[in-house]
């Protein structure tokens, strides 16, 4: 109970730190999206290591193995070749957003990527979705319908974000690198292009880090850190918590970022727009409804399938019933709960 607390904690601390992005992010303007990428890339590859190697000299874990298996499979360094394009472009739109002064539609990103996340593996993983989610994906889509009319455009800050999220998700899930090894082996993929651009920026005398001043540059520089200790808290919760109660959490950090471009950057809200975003959260809440009903039919039926079967009455010593084969613990068709649950993303 101790563990599921602290890792409730964690998973909290998480999503509220991701919610508040959008604060630390406008204060590292007046420099460019692509240069406070550029940093952000840079900064999160120089902490992410070094915390690698703290971990191996504060716990004796080495890290390095992993790593080396890593980049000696070509089908992984492929993969996260293309996640570090993924939650570049993530990354880069996000920046773009909110110092655009488009934080609601950054909120609109995020809130609709689980049902993104669904359509993929229907499309991708070829599953097959329920009478609830198929029904919350509609809603959804029809939300965005909505806010395009609303906007008089696609809202693409928030379609860019969700997609790129989710597919940065999927090839996660093929790759299936350690989240701080995986980060590591992204953001050095990215370092090299990002440190060229910041030469040339440099070079052409339009660089703003270094002359907005100490604090300027201070924030630029933790830009590393801030994208990191989320990520362990995650990781920590992930560890401790189930993963339909990090599901719930996960809504933390959008719900922040909408109240935060709404009440605190007073970002317009005219009713048609609040229309749109009522039907996501009604197609959210449908989704989580039968996410978490699928959930607690998926526990009682693994449950019934370990409970022992009262034992009968023996029969008579000279007619002994022949006995029946149990079937294998290993066996999907004797959990079908287990097996229907391995096909969820």
């Amino acid at each position: 109970m101790a563990q599921a607390r602290l890792g409730f904690g964690y998973g909290v601390a998480a999503y509220v730190l991701w919610g508040f992005f959008p604060l630390y992010f406008k204060l590292l303007r007046p420099a460019d999206p692509v240069e406070i990428l550029a940093h952000r890339v840079i900064w999160s590859a120089v902490f992410v290591a070094l915390l690698l190697v703290a971990a191996r000299w504060l716990r004796g874990t080495h890290r390095a193995g992993t790593l080396r298996r890593l980049l000696r499979q070509p089908w992984a360094l492929l993969g996260m070749g293309a996640g570090a394009v993924l939650i570049a472009v993530n990354w880069g739109t996000f920046i773009y957003g909110v110092n655009t002064d488009r934080v609601v539609e950054v909120s609109l990103g995020y809130f609709i990527t689980p049902l993104f996340t669904v359509l993929l593996g229907v499309v991708v993983l070829r599953e097959r979705l329920r009478v609830g989610q198929w029904l919350a994906v509609g809603i959804g889509a029809g939300a965005v319908a909505v806010l395009a009319i609303d906007y008089g455009r696609l809202p693409y800050v928030a379609l860019t974000l969700t997609m790129s999220f989710g597919l940065y998700g999927l090839v996660k899930k093929t790759v299936g690198a350690p989240a701080m090894e995986g980060l590591l082996v992204e953001t050095v993929l990215l370092a090299a292009p990002a440190l060229g651009f910041l030469w040339w920026l440099a070079g052409r005398g339009e660089a703003v880090v270094g002359t907005a001043g100490a604090g300027h540059a201070a924030l630029v520089l933790g830009a590393g850190a801030v994208t990191a200790v989320p990520l362990l808290l995650f990781a920590g919760a992930a560890n401790r918590i189930p993963l339909s109660a990090l599901g719930v959490l996960q809504y933390l950090a959008p719900v922040l970022q909408f109240l935060l471009g709404v009440f605190g950057f007073s970002e317009p809200m005219p009713p048609a727009r609040l229309a749109g975003f009522t039907l996501v959260w009604l197609a959210l809440v449908i989704f989580s409804v039968d996410a978490l009903r699928r959930t607690r039919t998926a526990r009682a039926a693994r449950g019934a399938a370990t409970t022992p079967a009262p034992a009968s009455d023996p029969a008579p010593a000279s007619d002994p019933a022949p006995a029946s084969d149990p079937a294998p613990a290993s066996d999907p068709a004797a959990d079908p709960a287990r097996s229907a649950g391995s096909a969820q993303p």
